[in-house]
C-alpha cells in the first residue's frame, strides 16, 4: 500500500512539473502572437504605398514584350516552417502543399527552408534543400533573415538560373487555425506588371516621379520583394505561436484532468491505508481487552 501511495505521489509531482512547463510555453506563445500580428497589420499600409508607387512608375515606362516561355522551367521556393514542436500538423500540412504544388509548375531545382522540422519533411519528400535558416525569435529577427534569403536567391539565380521562385507559408485564421498559402515571388515579368496596372489610382491627381521612373522602379521593386517575404514570415510566426498556444491550452486541460484523477486515487488509497491501520488498532484493542477479561 505504501509503495502505491509513493507511486501516486511521484506521478502527481511529475504532473505538477509538466504543468509548469506547459504554462510557461503557453505564456511565451501568448506573448509572441501580438507582436507578429501587429507587424502583419503594419505591413498592410506600407505594402499599399509600395504598390501605388509601382503603379505610378508603370504609367511612365513602356511595357516590354514578354520573354518566350521555356518548356522546362526551373523552379525554386522559400518555405517557412518551424524549429520547435508542439504545433500539431503545422509542418506536415505545409509540406503536403509544397509537394503537391511545386512539381506541377516545372522542374523543382532547389528550396530555401526556414525551420529544422520543415527541412526533415521536405528531405523525406526528395527535394533539394539549398540552405536551412533558423526561424526568428522576434520581429526584429525577421529583417536579417529576409536579407539573407534575398542574397541566397540572387546568388543561386546568377549561378544556376531560375525561372520562378514561390513562397510557401502557413497563414493565420480565426480561433488559432491556419491554412497553407502560396504566392509567386519571381519573376517580376509582364504578368506581374499587368497586375499592378489594373490597380486604379485613388485620386484624380496623377502622381509625378521626381527621381525618374526607372531608378524609382528599381527601389520600389526591392521593397516589394522585401515586404512580400517579410509578410509571409510574420504570418507564419503568428500562425505558429497561435497554434502552439492552442496546443498548450489543450495540454493544460488534459494535465488538470489527469491531476484530478491522480489526486482522487491518492486520497482514496490514503484513506484506505488509514482505515486499515484503524481496523488493526481496534482489533488489537479488542484482543487485549478480551485477554484482560479472561485473566480477571
Amino acid at each position: 500500500m505504501s509503495e502505491t501511495l509513493h507511486s501516486l505521489r511521484r506521478k502527481i509531482k511529475g504532473a505538477h512539473d509538466l504543468q509548469s512547463v506547459v504554462r510557461t510555453m503557453k505564456a511565451m506563445a501568448a506573448a509572441s502572437i501580438g507582436p507578429y500580428e501587429r507587424a502583419v497589420a503594419a505591413l498592410v499600409d506600407y505594402c499599399r504605398a509600395v504598390e501605388l508607387g509601382l503603379v505610378a512608375c508603370f504609367r511612365h515606362i513602356p511595357e516590354v514584350a514578354p520573354a518566350p516561355r521555356r518548356s522546362a522551367r526551373k523552379i525554386g521556393a522559400i518555405v517557412f516552417g518551424t524549429d520547435q514542436g508542439m504545433v500539431g500538423q503545422f509542418n506536415e500540412r505545409l509540406a503536403e502543399a509544397v509537394t503537391t504544388t511545386l512539381p506541377s509548375l516545372g522542374e523543382v531545382q532547389t528550396l530555401w527552408v526556414v525551420g529544422e522540422r520543415m527541412r526533415g519533411r521536405l528531405d523525406d519528400a526528395g527535394f533539394t534543400i539549398a540552405t536551412l535558416f533558423q526561424t526568428p525569435n522576434s520581429v526584429t529577427g525577421i529583417t536579417p533573415l529576409i536579407t539573407e534569403l534575398l542574397l541566397a536567391i540572387e546568388q543561386h539565380s546568377e549561378r544556376y538560373g531560375l525561372d520562378e521562385v514561390h513562397l510557401f507559408h502557413n497563414q493565420p485564421r480565426q480561433r488559432a487555425t491556419y491554412e497553407p498559402a502560396t504566392a509567386r515571388l519571381l519573376p517580376l515579368d509582364a504578368q506581374w506588371r499587368r497586375g499592378f496596372q489594373a490597380i486604379p489610382w485613388p485620386t484624380h491627381a496623377l502622381p509625378e516621379i521626381i527621381a525618374g521612373p526607372r531608378p524609382t522602379l528599381a527601389a520600389l521593386t526591392r521593397e516589394f520583394l522585401f515586404v512580400s517575404i517579410f509578410r509571409a514570415c510574420a504570418e507564419s510566426l503568428a500562425a505558429e505561436n497561435a497554434r502552439r498556444f492552442a496546443a498548450m491550452q489543450g495540454a493544460e486541460q488534459n494535465i488538470n484532468e489527469l491531476m484530478g484523477t491522480l489526486t482522487l486515487s491518492y486520497n482514496r488509497q490514503r484513506q484506505a491505508a488509514i482505515d486499515e491501520e484503524l481496523f488493526d488498532l481496534v482489533a488489537g484493542y479488542e484482543v487485549l481487552r478480551t485477554d484482560g477479561a479472561s485473566h480477571a
